[in-house]
């Protein structure tokens, strides 16, 4: 007979067994928050499926980023890549289940800065939650700024770039305007299709084009320093955890949510993986980033004009939750979040603009931006998808670390968990800091070609 093990519930203790037969009930959805009952709510919002979320979670993590990852496997090599890229995918598959687990034992999280109330009071929901809101936004305008470069690109420069900034702008703000994620789930299935047709495209031509024999290195002699920023980039493209309570909280069952997380972990790995591998087999050491611009002048255009739908729907998913950070902070208990009366939907459409139009301020106005967004991404993301959760299992197994054999391995996983946090913020920190401290700054606000 098995040791039975308590858990804290909505700050009551139940045992494991209590915990699992109580998971096998018919969920009673009035009880979860931050929504509340919404029987006769004029807007509902907890109406996604698990494949709903799962799209979304795809969308959002799935983008033009992937066709860096053929640059990563020419810095480290075939092998060392692979295996990076199949441990982060592993380390965040699990980092995501504990967070599915600490969202189904506090039903009340929304967002990261309402599990930092939770582990530090008042000054960790304004850490985490502004933490949140930063990160999300520094991405936002990282894909305002790609959609300057593509528009760069396919034009030949055909205007100033801040017209096609303010573009960029104007369509992702028309993106956010649906209050529910739901009515977000299509743009997401467009997002991945455009991803994956874009990605096919630029392995066939590559492939294609190759002339000659390609020396592909197994493994590399790489200094530090390159040899982890080679690493950040594969562990950026893992860095989807920031939004999960949000979508949780939006699904007719969050129970679900292992559902989604293994849709996305294994669409992403094997995307991310097989075109990784292919493009650098074929193009070799010299593999651009991102590879697409490894083809000739008409394919690359062909393909950065297919990345169109995903640079912009990326980008509107993420304007989403930030957006609907913001909303349920501010209407959070109140009817007014369910209803279509002038005040809800002008508080959304304002929430959306300012959100927005900060994105794009900031997409103009910081110089070396790709230098900022790792520092942010570093700071933040290595602890929003790697340090939180470990937290978190600490948090719900607290004086229970030692009960058995399997909470001693798992006590002794999450403390590895932590650790790699701690080093990925710690070494991406100062590698950001060196890249911001050398690179040369570049006038903003600027008409020039970015491309």
């Amino acid at each position: 007979m098995r040791d039975e093990e308590s858990y804290a519930v909505n700050g009551k203790e139940v045992t494991d067994g209590a915990f699992e037969k109580d998971m096998e009930k018919p969920l009673d959805v009035n009880k979860l928050e931050p929504f509340g009952n919404e029987e006769t709510a004029e807007v509902k919002y907890r109406t996604m499926k698990w494949w709903h979320c799962g799209m979304l979670m795809i969308a959002e993590n799935v983008s033009v980023g992937i066709l860096s990852l053929p640059s990563a496997v020419a810095t480290l090599g075939m092998v060392p890549a692979a295996i990076m890229i199949l441990f982060i995918s592993a380390l965040s598959w699990y980092t995501g289940y504990v967070i599915g687990q600490f969202k189904l034992r506090h039903p009340e999280i929304h967002s990261m800065g309402d599990a930092g109330e939770l582990l530090m009071g008042p000054l960790g929901r304004e850490l985490l939650g502004l933490g949140q809101l930063l990160l999300l936004i520094f991405l936002m305008a990282s894909n305002i700024l790609m959609f300057n470069i593509l528009m760069n690109v396919l034009t030949d420069h055909g205007t100033c770039t801040l017209v096609f900034g303010v573009v960029g702008l104007i369509i992702c703000f028309l993106g956010a305007l649906p209050r529910t994620m739901d009515k977000v789930y299509v743009m997401s299935v467009i997002s991945f299709l455009s991803v994956f047709v874009a990605t096919v495209l630029t392995m066939i031509t590559v492939g294609v084009e190759t002339k000659g024999h390609v020396v592909n290195q197994v493994t590399t002699e790489v200094s530090f320093r390159e040899g982890f920023l080679a690493v950040t980039n594969i562990i950026f493209a893992y860095l989807a955890h920031v939004a999960y309570f949000g979508f949780m909280s939006e699904t007719e069952d969050p129970r679900t949510f292992n559902k989604s997380l293994a849709m996305l972990q294994i669409i992403d790995t094997v995307l991310y993986l097989v075109s990784a591998l292919i493009i650098y087999h074929y193009v070799g050491p010299d593999v651009k980033s991102p590879a697409i611009l490894s083809m000739n002048p008409l394919m690359s255009k062909i393909a950065w004009g297919l990345s169109i739908p995903t640079t912009i729907l990326s980008g509107v998913v993420l304007g989403h939750v930030a957006c609907k950070y913001i909303y349920v902070r501010i209407f959070r208990g109140s009817d007014k979040m369910h209803s279509n009366s002038f005040l809800s939907i002008g508080s959304w459409v304002a929430i959306c603009l300012g959100v927005w139009v900060v994105a794009w301020v900031v997409a103009e106005s910081i110089p070396v931006f790709n230098d900022l967004l790792s520092l942010i991404s570093a700071l933040f993301g290595s602890w929003f998808s790697f340090g939180l959760p470990a937290i978190f299992w600490l948090y719900m197994n607290k004086g229970r670390y030692f009960q058995n054999w399997k909470k001693v391995v798992l006590t002794i996983t999450n403390l590895g968990v932590l650790a790699i946090a701690i080093a990925i913020c710690g070494l991406g920190l100062y590698v950001s800091g060196v890249a911001i401290h050398n690179d040369s700054t570049n006038q903003s606000w600027s008409c020039a070609n970015d491309a």
